[in-house]
């Protein structure tokens, strides 16, 4: 039996979302149209619309639904947006070195209006920097949008984000979080947070693939729609609407906020971490989610270890594959200051809601026969060959 242990990249479905979701496909009506059919179509959006909002402690008139995580980053990050109803022309854009790809890609701004916010050797983004950049930015009469995420996804470090949105209030500033890493994982609160914007997507949670959301703090906070056309979702995001995957969203959404097991969580990744031999553990000195591990083993390429892994049955991932699929070197850890060695030998193991106690014992052991195995290679006696 296989063991899946890569939450992180998509949680599988849970069982009750398949169900709900099965039913929900007899439901086959336009949730814009107006006779019955129609008004049931657009009463489970409406349920799930409620569901996402609760679970970050949001209105449900803030959430609009996309098509994932990337379609909500990429929406935000325009250079136009407005504020009770008036136009505002963002001048600035402060993005975190480590942010995922959909917000480091800057939506539709130019290079000379993007700024690298940089982290410190924990992959924490540094708030001197910040408080500090957006003083002087004000003071040139710039307006500012900051993008820093919630946690990142490869090492599973938690951002200071409420102190981020503190300095963004301060300093009048604009704040996106993209916090797709942390519903199931961690309470997400976007009051507390302090972020105009947050980002989601359901399939991190055990929701279906291709369905995300944008929450905003306020109404008061409009984004332009990236997809125009009709005016579904009260003209945020046009297009018939995913009522199928937005259902599976909606109850993914619902049972996070009864499940909390992130102690549970926790209590496993640290059992998995106190098993493996030889290990380096990236960002185990600050706080992290409590399903992420992200580890490397001196002198080994995270290809070989996916590979041995994989042909022993387990599922875990380098955090960082291209589009080809190969494995690359970590920009998040080269951000951190590791070399492109170092950034190439890291892998990443994320617990979820279906992992249990004997899926880790399963993996430690699997992982420390490898590493007897590749002990010549760890030692540096024997020149590891290459895996392209």
């Amino acid at each position: 039996m296989r063991v899946y242990l890569d939450h992180n990249a998509s949680s599988p479905l849970r069982p009750q979302v398949r169900e709900a979701m099965v039913d929900a496909m007899s439901v086959a009506a336009n949730a814009s149209s107006i006779y019955q059919e129609g008004r049931k179509a657009k009463g489970i959006i409406e349920r799930a619309r409620d569901a996402v909002a609760a679970m970050v402690g949001a209105e449900a008139k803030g959430v609009t639904f996309t098509s994932g995580g990337s379609e909500a980053n990429a929406t935000i990050l325009q250079p136009k947006m407005s504020v009770k109803g008036k136009p505002v022309i963002i001048d600035t854009l402060l993005v975190s070195s480590i942010e995922h790809d959909s917000v480091l890609k800057a939506g539709q701004f130019i290079a000379d209006q993007i700024e690298m916010i940089p982290v410190d050797g924990n992959g924490i983004v540094d708030l001197n920097w910040i408080s500090q950049r957006l003083a002087q930015l004000s003071s040139d009469g710039k307006t500012v949008l900051m993008a820093v995420m919630f946690a990142n996804n490869e090492t599973g470090v938690l951002q200071p984000v409420e102190a981020v949105g503190a300095l963004a209030a301060d300093h009048g500033a604009y704040f996106l979080c993209d916090a797709i890493q942390g519903p199931g994982k961690a309470l997400v609160d976007i009051n507390k947070i302090g972020a105009h914007f947050l980002t989601l997507s359901a399939h991190k949670l055990g929701g279906p693939q291709g369905v995300g959301a944008i929450v905003r703090r306020s109404d008061a906070y409009a984004f332009q729609p990236l997809i125009r056309g009709g005016g579904q979702e009260a003209y945020g995001r046009a297009g018939t609407e995913n009522v199928v995957g937005i259902h599976g969203f909606g109850i993914a959404a619902e049972l996070v906020g009864v499940e909390d097991k992130f102690s549970d969580l926790a209590a496993m990744r640290d059992q998995l971490e106190d098993g493996l031999e030889g290990v380096q553990i990236f960002g185990d000195a600050v706080d992290r989610l409590p399903n992420t591990s992200y580890i490397s083993l001196p002198n080994v390429e995270a290809e070989t270890m996916l590979i041995s892994l994989d042909l022993q049955g387990f599922a875990v991932s380098s955090g960082s594959a291209c589009s080809s699929g190969k494995v690359g070197p970590s920009y998040v850890l080269k951000a951190m200051g590791y070399s492109d060695v170092q950034a190439r030998s890291a892998i990443r193991i994320s617990l979820g809601w279906n992992t249990e106690i004997d899926h880790v014992k399963q993996f430690v052991k699997a992982f420390n026969q490898m590493v007897l195995a590749l002990k010549p290679t760890i030692s540096g006696n024997e020149k590891q060959p290459s895996a392209a």
